[in-house]
């Protein structure tokens, strides 16, 4: 579905809480207050989706999940059986060795990537850093400790830490127990049934947040993902517990329970869409550069101008966005990927000043999208619409001069910005 210029998709593996999305803070900390001012203006970040899955080529791992037929309309194997041993094997291929941690930081901090997020670990269980909770990791099989790179590169640009992981693990007994046959994505018994079971995930969990908060060095945010964990079917983990452990080795560590709510949801993450109403907390969205998150041969990637102005879009909402890009099974970005940050980061090398560090403004007029740095009111528009077009229209009385950002504007840039000189800045 398309609205006003923007993709709008919704796949059966999004996990959505309306309820969550409207919510309000209660009782944060000074830290927390102060790390979130910090997560708001950095407005543009970056999601690798990158795993066992690139491998394959496939949506993810979501082709393991019996009940969710979705993800193999074309399947990877005809049989589920052998479908999954096969998708376990793949730890024995999966060797990325173009994956380049100190050029995929270089690569972002010029697309004009502020905040970076990287998979430790999607619901197939596959870890890509070093785990001692699991031997079914990147360390093992190929002695690299993918995440331990990224990490490291990322901190020397100068970029914003942040670790996927993901609640579920299709390959911990805890989760899925051996011999069983899972219905779906959820825990292959009762929590409320198995509640021994269930405390060696609950602590196998713990173990390695833990992990992920005390070898790499800062970690700004943990993006927790698997939004029916905390939620659905009695899988409730010791939050409490667990975050309370996590802030000691990190202080300022943003806690986002994807689609949970409460106080470990830091910031709102609406899927592969702009909200209708921009959320109460802060909020990004997660929008891929092309169809799927992780690699697919052959995927279509949007074009730039379509991310330019979901970019714009979210940004004039009071939005952060984070784009996503699955590397390739040997670890390189798809040249479309690159290019397509190329634009982006030449853009906002010029029109940035209007992005970063801004917040909304109740300024609405069709066509434009505006933003607000302290008393600088900014405005993006359409290359081909004449500026002077905003005189006559419910700014009359407070404009008094309209300057463009730049003179020099690239000829494939779509939108182009200006500074909005007013007489009053009571709105």
């Amino acid at each position: 579905m398309r609205r006003k210029g923007i993709l709008l998709i919704v796949r059966k593996d999004i996990e959505e809480s309306l309820d969550a999305n409207q919510e309000e803070y209660t009782d944060l900390s000074k830290n927390l207050i102060k790390k979130i001012e910090w997560f708001k203006d950095q407005k543009i970040g970056v999601i690798f989706h990158f795993g066992l899955y690139s491998q394959a080529g496939i949506v993810e791992s979501w082709q393991l999940s019996r009940e969710d037929t979705w993800a193999r309309k074309s399947p990877w194997r005809q049989d589920l059986t052998q479908l999954r041993e096969d998708y376990w094997n793949l730890a024995k291929q999966f060797k990325p060795e173009h994956f380049d941690a100190n050029l995929l930081a270089k690569v972002s901090r010029k697309a004009g990537f502020k905040y970076a997020i990287f998979t430790t670990k999607h619901h197939d269980g596959f870890n890509m850093y070093n785990t001692r909770q699991s031997n079914y990791s990147i360390t093992e099989y190929t002695g690299r400790d993918l995440f331990g790179e990224y990490a490291y590169a990322f901190h020397k640009e100068n970029i914003g830490v942040g670790a996927y992981y993901s609640k579920a693990d299709w390959h911990c007994p805890y989760y899925w127990q051996p011999e069983s046959d899972p219905v779906g994505r959820y825990a292959s018994y009762d929590p409320l049934k198995q509640p021994k079971t269930w405390n060696k995930f609950n602590k196998f969990v713990e173990n390695q947040l833990l992990e992920l908060c005390s070898n790499y060095g800062s970690i700004d945010i943990l993006w927790l993902d698997g939004g029916w964990v905390n939620r659905k079917n009695n899988e409730f983990l010791n939050m409490d517990a667990i975050v309370s452990k996590l802030r000691k080795k990190q202080p300022n560590l943003l806690v986002v329970d994807r689609t949970i709510g409460g106080r470990y949801e830091n910031y709102v993450t609406p899927e592969r869409k702009v909200p209708d109403i921009p959320p109460k907390k802060a909020w990004e969205s997660n929008i891929p550069l092309a169809k799927n998150w992780g690699y697919v041969p052959n995927d279509v990637y949007k074009s730039f101008e379509e991310i330019l102005a979901t970019v714009l879009k979210i940004v004039s909402l009071g939005g952060n966005v984070v784009l996503g890009v699955g590397p390739k099974p040997d670890g390189s970005l798809p040249s479309q990927a690159t290019k397509l940050m190329n634009q982006l980061g030449k853009w906002l090398g010029i029109f940035g000043e209007g992005i970063y560090e801004t917040r909304p403004t109740n300024f609405k007029i069709d066509g434009w999208f505006f933003t607000r740095k302290k008393d600088i009111i900014y405005g993006f528009t359409q290359r081909n619409v004449n500026p002077n077009s905003l005189r006559g229209k419910i700014l009359t009385k407070r404009i008094k001069n309209i300057l463009p950002l730049s003179n020099d504007v690239p000829s494939d840039s779509p939108y182009v910005g200006y500074k909005l000189e007013l007489d009053d800045l009571t709105n």
